[in-house]
């Protein structure tokens, strides 16, 4: 079965996947987004690389509000890399906003945060994380991490259509 090189809901007016490779990041921490830029540029991962510090500022991204209610909102990223401990709004709302709304919940979401509390994992897979990755200490296994995260989820995994 031949795979069709764009991803099309049956209302194709509801949501549009391009073959454009964009991610989201979710990331308050300077340096590791210095880090994910690092991993997704010396492996070609991302077209585009959208970045956000805050949680509010991601959902009005989304949702297209606010500063970003003019954005095509049936347009969204092929992956969106979520940190949990998140200023304005934290991370856990963000992926229970996502999640719980048609036009954003076929979106995979990887938690990557820093947490190894049991509680921060089971309340992210209960709200629909489709993963959730302990933040690596060392820079090598930290870049190694993410274009990994990112090859799986924005190139190999063939979303449901």
């Amino acid at each position: 079965m031949r795979r069709s090189p764009s991803c099309s809901f049956i209302n194709r007016d509801k949501f549009l996947f391009e073959d454009k490779r964009d991610i989201l990041l979710v990331e308050d921490n300077r340096y590791n987004v210095e880090f994910m830029l690092e991993a997704l540029e010396k492996h070609n991962l991302a077209d585009r690389v959208i970045i956000f510090q805050d949680g509010a500022m991601a959902l009005d991204y989304l949702f297209a509000t606010g500063e970003y209610s003019d954005r095509d909102p049936r347009m969204q990223p092929k992956v969106i890399l979520l940190d949990l401990r998140l200023p304005k709004v934290g991370g856990l709302e963000v992926l229970q906003r996502i999640k719980s709304h048609e036009m954003t919940r076929m979106i995979p979401v990887v938690v990557f945060t820093s947490s190894a509390k049991d509680q921060d994992r089971q309340e992210s897979y209960e709200l629909g994380a489709n993963s959730y990755i302990i933040k690596p200490h060392s820079h090598e296994n930290f870049v190694k991490s993410v274009a990994e995260i990112v090859s799986y989820w924005a190139l190999q995994n063939v979303p449901y259509c």
